[in-house]
């Protein structure tokens, strides 16, 4: 008898121990974004927790941990959206369609708009290429297959009549990372480049480089949550797409001190020193926003199917939603 009330008195503690250790874990929401300017809250976001004055976790509670993971560009984030890897990430719109479509209406939701424009098309300073049919011929890098720019640059040359194949056609259409675009432009080995900033502006001033296409109003940036964060984390969701609304009115009315927060980010992120001319060249260029233009999705989804990139349009009656 008094072995049994030992093990059952053993059993209670290692119950209520065990209890007390699963309630002081604490919850955790893993967050993803590129090293781009477009990607300015995020930028700030991470800083924020890498100096240890999260704007993220001081909204979400004291027991809410916010993990950064960082990608060159949109598809690898889909990556890990679809491997549970992260919960939330700052992505550009036509990879979170493609994803979405690909899981028929599943796996992805758009949860707020973050920024529009800060791309271009940029290409030699002394080419005279202007329209889609002066690229024939011509290489034009972009960051990577199916990202946004990437899926921009093959409908446009496709609707200036260029016949555009995933690995060649008229016009040869390489996916290269953004530091990689760089150094294969300033050794004339591409003829253009479409991407975003701030690697746009180091095309100019670096390299060159002169814009012969900018895309003002085109969504650039939205932030995406996994159906599955939405499900089981929905609350914790809600609070990190309101602390988001929250910085992107902080950093309109201080753009001085964002920008200089994102420059000892990204300086940090891409291992380089990153000019505060540049940070505020390339700030001219974006629009931070808070909702998603749903008609400029509808139009993302036209150009993936131009590109060759999404055979039938998905309903994105669902893509779209409030926490």
């Amino acid at each position: 008898m008094k072995t049994a009330r030992l093990t059952g008195l053993v059993l209670a503690v290692t119950a209520i121990i065990a209890g007390a250790a699963a309630v002081a874990e604490p919850a955790t929401l893993r967050v993803g974004h590129f090293p781009n300017v477009t990607h300015i809250q995020a930028l700030i976001g991470h800083h924020f927790t890498r100096i240890g004055k999260g704007w993220f976790e001081q909204r979400l509670g004291p027991d809410v941990k916010v993990d950064w993971f960082v990608y060159n560009a949109g598809p690898s984030a889909m990556e890990a959206i679809f491997a549970r890897s992260v919960d939330l990430t700052y992505v550009g719109p036509s990879p979170a369609i493609n994803a979405y479509a690909k899981a028929g209406g599943r796996e992805i939701r758009i949860v707020a708009g973050a920024a529009n424009g800060g791309s271009a098309l940029v290409v030699q300073a002394n080419a005279n290429l202007s329209t889609a049919t002066d690229f024939k011929g011509r290489k034009v890098a972009t960051p990577q297959l199916g990202n946004t720019q990437d899926v921009a640059a093959r409908a446009w040359f496709a609707r200036g009549g260029l016949r555009v194949t995933l690995t060649g056609g008229d016009v040869q259409i390489i996916p290269t990372a953004n530091p990689d675009q760089l150094t294969l432009f300033r050794t004339n080995q591409l003829d253009g480049v479409w991407t975003v900033e701030p690697w746009v502006s180091r095309l100019e001033t670096e390299a060159g480089a002169k814009v012969v296409l900018e895309e003002p109003n085109a969504v650039t940036t939205v932030l995406a949550a996994s159906e599955k964060a939405l499900t089981e984390q929905r609350e914790l969701v809600r609070k990190f797409v309101a602390a988001h609304h929250e910085l992107t009115d902080w950093i309109k009315a201080n753009p001085a001190e964002a920008q200089a927060i994102v420059r000892k980010e990204l300086s940090e992120e891409v291992r380089s020193g990153i000019s505060a001319d540049l940070i505020a060249r390339a700030w001219k260029r974006i629009a931070l926003v808070h909702e998603a233009d749903a008609d400029e999705l509808k139009a993302f989804v036209e150009n993936a199917q131009k590109a060759g990139l999404l055979r039938a349009a998905p309903d994105l009656s669902r893509l779209v939603e409030k926490p």
